[in-house]
């Protein structure tokens, strides 16, 4: 009887409106949290794009970073198989590939490429994180050709991320896209339009931009609270003062780019009427890669404890947006081994990165 009432109550409520989270995603579930982390595809040896020839050189003067599976080449499979291994024990459930197009090809793929060899072996998702930091799309021409490669090559995967059915592409920076689509006389919307219009030739619904974008930014001006974009997010921030606003300072301490996270936080939840999926980020420092601009910002790395803290922040808010948050976040990162941004383990830490998220997002 009690759980009659509780499904005819849910139903009423449902029609009335009153849950309309479950309009933004099919993923998102009371009490069910969905966990991503973003993966940079950067430690194999020889690699077009990669940060140096050999990778892992200018990390081995940091030997607190050393992955506990040592100084591995990346893309063999059982690398792969014992990363998803980690990630399904420890409740992440997508695994979101930066992912870079130039020349009419991709390249830096070998991770991904290993994922889609093993992962049916596995309960952990992909998507696709477009990293558009170079000048890319050359030509309306090229961003077809991406698109178009999307489409037969990822998207019909049994395992790639879904909303509502539309496969999720993250985009690194929407100001930057939209830069660069004025530079070949076209929109971000322009070109999503096209996008959109490639996906359902190709058999789908349509595709789920979600955009890379800070408070204030100059797109909003363009495209004020929504714009072409399903859903905003982050690969990450930087900023940590909040004794202005907007905070764009770079922080000083981890203490402080959590402050700036929270800061990003209530601002979209507040203010954008489309989702956002939470950013989170296991912290900064850039010292193995020359250091950032302002030095003091690389003293923005965490520790299990204040990365506990940063989870339990982040929850906490996506509790108190269940309907914009869809439950979701994805976090800053894998393994970026050059920022300072790691939640592989590593033989400083061991496990305890993924012990805090199982423990957070159980």
């Amino acid at each position: 009887m009690i759980k009659l009432i509780d499904k005819t109550m849910i139903l009423f409520f449902f029609l009335l409106g009153v849950f309309p989270c479950f309009l933004y995603s099919d993923e998102a579930r009371a009490g069910d949290y969905k966990v991503g982390v973003y993966y940079f595809p950067g430690w194999k040896d020889n690699q077009l794009g990669a940060p140096s020839p050999f990778p892992w050189e200018p990390i081995k003067g940091y030997p607190e970073r050393e992955p506990l599976l040592g100084w591995y080449k990346e893309g063999d499979d059982n690398v792969t198989r014992t990363h998803l291994e980690w990630m399904s024990k420890y409740h992440v459930n997508f695994v979101v590939y930066d992912w870079y197009w130039g020349g009419g090809k991709t390249y830096l793929d070998h991770a991904l490429l290993s994922y889609l060899r093993v992962s049916n072996d596995y309960p952990v998702g992909f998507s696709l994180l477009w990293a558009n930091h170079s000048v890319t799309p050359k030509s309306e021409q090229d961003f077809a050709s991406m698109v178009s490669y999307w489409c037969q090559n990822y998207f019909k995967k049994s395992k790639y991320q879904t909303i509502n059915g539309w496969p999720v592409v993250y985009i690194f920076s929407a100001s930057m896209l939209e830069e660069n689509a004025k530079k070949i006389g076209k929109s971000t919307k322009e070109l999503f339009e096209l996008a959109q219009n490639i996906a359902k030739s190709n058999g789908l619904k349509g595709i789920y931009f979600v955009g890379g974008v800070g408070a204030y930014e100059p797109f909003f001006k363009t495209y004020g609270t929504k714009g072409p974009y399903s859903a905003y997010s982050a690969y990450n921030y930087h900023t940590g003062k909040l004794d202005q606003s907007p905070p764009f300072e770079f922080s000083h301490s981890y203490e402080e780019l959590s402050n700036g996270y929270q800061y990003q936080w209530e601002w979209f939840f507040r203010n954008q009427n489309i989702p956002y999926i939470t950013p989170i980020t296991a912290g900064w420092d850039k010292s193995p890669w020359k250091g950032s601009k302002d030095k003091c910002h690389d003293m923005s790395f965490s520790n299990p404890e204040q990365f506990k803290l940063h989870l339990e922040r982040a929850k906490k808010i996506m509790d108190e947006y269940p309907e914009k948050s869809m439950k979701m976040t994805v976090i800053c990162c894998w393994n970026e081994f050059g920022e300072g941004s790691v939640i592989e383990p590593t033989k400083k830490y061991g496990f305890e990165y993924l012990e805090l998220i199982s423990d957070v997002f159980k």
